[in-house]
């Protein structure tokens, strides 16, 4: 790849249309990134001090927590620097690895949500075995899987986009190296690239949410099937935090990589949602609808002696 290319670094442009008000979204995002840095990462503390949370449910949202850090830290940090007044220059090698680890985490994420979907599944219509089906082997093997597609997933995009010799200009109208902003400065043609990236990015999207679907369709189904009021409410609710981050998570990707002519301007403001917003919400979202890690979080917050905030 490195033979190829004559362009050893590129020149990120930034937010469009945002020239002179870098300090005011420098204040306005930095809170933003602090708060999902912090959110998640006592999420994933409380679900490793209580052991009542260590079942197959909480596992695979800490692993999200785990995700929804590292997504944010992939363009967030760059993003803020640049706002703060310093270089806006990335090297060849670090936009490469920008763009694989920001679809890896992504995919990933996506991965997640449908495992999670198949939990409640599990959880709600096969509760008797539930114990015996998500065995710790199971979640284990389940989240690797994860990592593994994501992994195959990010490669085909990244050498799709890199195999490609870029030795013109080097500006990419963006905040963050991605395929949309890149593929426009190759020096060669790029339609196969384009029709592999979308088609790759829509077809996990797809399956990943035709699973969710069915999983939610047999869930639902088996809700209204309870008989006591009480016990429908619950299963509600325990199941509408995951509806609600599928959506967050959803929306962008269909906004941003499913367009058949996409809209930059837009396409920039959903991406800082996604970065930004997303990854900040799905600890609130979680916490504030989930009894069990509320209660578990006050304990730990009063072993440490601060006052309850929840």
């Amino acid at each position: 790849m490195k033979n190829r290319s004559e362009v050893t670094e590129f020149i990120l442009l930034g937010i469009p249309h945002t020239e002179g008000l870098e300090t005011l979204l420098f204040v306005l995002f930095l809170p933003f990134y602090a708060c999902t840095l912090l959110g998640n990462l006592s999420i994933l503390v409380t679900i490793l001090s209580a052991n009542r949370l260590h079942t197959p449910m909480y596992f695979f949202l800490g692993n999200l927590s785990v995700f929804d850090m590292s997504f944010s830290s992939v363009t967030c940090p760059k993003m803020l620097l640049y706002l703060m007044g310093l270089s806006p220059l990335i090297s060849y090698k670090d936009c490469v690895s920008q763009l694989f680890f920001f679809h890896f985490l992504g995919s990933i994420e996506c991965f997640l949500y449908t495992v999670m979907a198949y939990d409640r599944f599990t959880a709600i219509c096969h509760p008797l075995r539930y114990a015996v089906i998500m065995n710790p082997r199971v979640c284990v093997a389940l989240a690797v899987g994860t990592w593994l597609l994501g992994c195959v997933h990010s490669s085909i995009l990244t050498l799709l986009t890199f195999t490609l010799p870029y030795c013109g200009p080097n500006e990419v109208a963006h905040f963050f190296c991605d395929i949309p902003a890149l593929l426009p400065l190759a020096c060669a043609d790029t339609s196969l690239a384009q029709r592999v990236s979308f088609t790759n990015v829509g077809l996990v999207s797809l399956v990943c949410f035709l699973l969710i679907l069915v999983s939610y369709t047999r869930i639902t189904i088996s809700i209204l099937q309870i008989p006591s009021t009480e016990g429908r409410r619950r299963a509600f609710s325990t199941c509408s935090a995951h509806l609600i981050a599928i959506l967050c998570a959803y929306g962008p990707i269909i906004t941003v990589y499913l367009q058949p002519t996409p809209n930059p301007m837009l396409g920039t403001v959903v991406q800082i949602l996604m970065n930004l917003v997303g990854p900040m919400l799905n600890p609130l979202i979680y916490t504030l609808r989930n009894k069990e890690v509320k209660t578990a979080l006050n304990k730990i917050l009063h072993r440490t002696n601060h006052v309850s905030v929840i």
